[in-house]
């Protein structure tokens, strides 16, 4: 198999949907000998920051000079930016080669009678076996989708299971209340274990969870959201300390971003306490400077401003509109949105619409794409100057045509829009 054929079998499997429920990761994984078993992992689950946490912690793992496996999902650019180890994609070669190897075994099980396992659990077993055979120190492992029933919670213990801000997303999945889906995301805390929790939460997240890890007879530690101080705060980046650590810098933007440092930063204080692993207040400190986590509130030209942020969630818009009211107050937005049908865009699109000088209504590249006549039909109820353009290449170059030099375009909605903005734009900028 060769990386191209390795991603269209991957990507086959889309077919067969997506499954709650372990027993076919774990029969995949019994039949390699279960390399999940054989490693330690920082757990990952929430609604939004669970990426830019993960990068976080990633990061600062890294600068202590441990090999650490990150596993994340979805990409922007490239598939195997979703398996990296110290901030490096896997090798296409080596993803292609599992994958085969991967592929005999589920003829096997498919040949026994069991299900076709999914394009997810098929990603997650690859990540567990590059992991494993590149012998990791550790692995930040992101949830995909709830918690409970995901397939990464095919691990029986973590080191620390972390659950970042929780709000309304993936309602047909996980439920239709925020106390539902803060157990499935609870799913991810194991027995007699440690739960780091982000600080802003609603009473009713803090409720589950807590009752949750009581049954699990877990402990929960919440970051202490009254130890983050804000210095400094502008587009060049965030200066920002946490507890007893002063004067950290990081250039991922927004309040938001400084909660989740908080939050990552307090599970890198429990490796430290409870596991005794060595990680300085130097690593700490290089490694938030050196966190990068791509399309969300990135600044990706100049002349005019140009940022892309995946905001496709009612939680992630408001996050983006505070963003934006903090950083860009009396700026003329032209806004490019393209959404996915299965979010709440009835609530999102008037969040971004009524902060617009010009919409340009485009559809990402998904069977789930929102059509962009529907968007540009909702966003004509909340902004005066709305244009369609399904074609994502030529919302881009209309946007560019119609807004001045010391305006400013924000591409925002779904991530499978980011990703290709982002990457023409690197192309085009070049």
């Amino acid at each position: 198999m060769n990386y191209e054929e390795a991603l269209a079998y991957i990507h086959g499997t889309l077919k067969f949907g997506s499954k709650l429920g372990l027993d076919n990761i774990a029969n995949l994984l019994r039949r390699m000998g279960d390399p999940h078993k054989k490693l330690k992992y920082i757990h990952i689950a929430g609604t939004n920051g669970k990426g830019s946490t993960t990068a976080m912690i990633a990061s600062i793992l890294t600068q202590a000079g441990y090999k650490t496996g990150m596993y994340t999902s979805p990409y922007l650019e490239e598939f195997t930016e979703r398996i990296q180890i110290n901030g490096q994609n896997i090798d296409k070669q080596h993803l292609a080669d599992i994958t085969s190897r991967i592929k005999e075994l589920v003829k096997e099980m498919v040949d026994q009678g069991y299900n076709h396992p999914t394009e997810f659990e098929i990603v997650t077993a690859i990540a567990f076996q590059y992991y494993y055979e590149q012998k990791c120190d550790f692995v930040v492992l992101e949830v995909g989708m709830g918690g409970r029933f995901d397939a990464t919670n095919v691990i029986e213990t973590s080191l620390v299971s972390v659950i970042t801000s929780i709000s309304m997303d993936h309602m047909d999945k996980l439920g239709d209340t925020i106390e539902k889906i803060a157990f499935e995301k609870s799913g991810i805390i194991k027995e007699n274990g440690l739960v780091v929790v982000y600080p802003e939460q609603e009473p009713g997240v803090i409720e589950v969870i807590e009752k949750v890890a009581k049954e699990k007879k877990a402990e929960v530690l919440k970051a202490d959201q009254t130890s983050v101080k804000i210095i400094s705060d502008t587009l060049q980046g965030t200066e920002f300390s946490f507890s007893n650590y002063t004067g950290l810098r990081m250039y991922l933007l927004g309040e938001h971003q400084v909660l989740n440092a908080g939050t990552a930063i307090t599970v890198i204080e429990i490796l430290k306490s409870r596991y005794g692993i060595t990680i300085s207040d130097e690593d700490i400190r290089a490694g938030m400077e050196n966190v990068r986590w791509p399309g969300r509130f990135e600044i990706i030209g100049t002349n005019p401003l140009f940022i892309i942020d995946g905001a496709h969630n009612i939680s992630g818009v408001s996050a983006l509109k505070r963003a934006i009211h903090k950083y860009l107050t009396n700026k003329r937005i032209t806004f490019i949105v393209g959404m996915l049908r299965d979010k709440e865009y009835g609530k999102c699109i008037p969040e971004i619409a009524s902060r617009a000088e010009l919409l340009i209504a485009t559809c990402p590249q998904s069977e789930r794409a929102l059509a962009a006549e529907e968007l540009g039909e909702i966003s004509r109820r909340y902004c005066d100057k709305v244009i369609v353009e399904a074609d994502i290449k030529k919302a881009i170059q209309l946007a560019m045509d119609r807004t001045e030099e010391d305006g400013v375009i924000c591409c925002c909605g779904s991530l499978y829009l980011i990703g290709i903005v982002r990457k023409f734009l690197k192309e085009s900028y070049k």
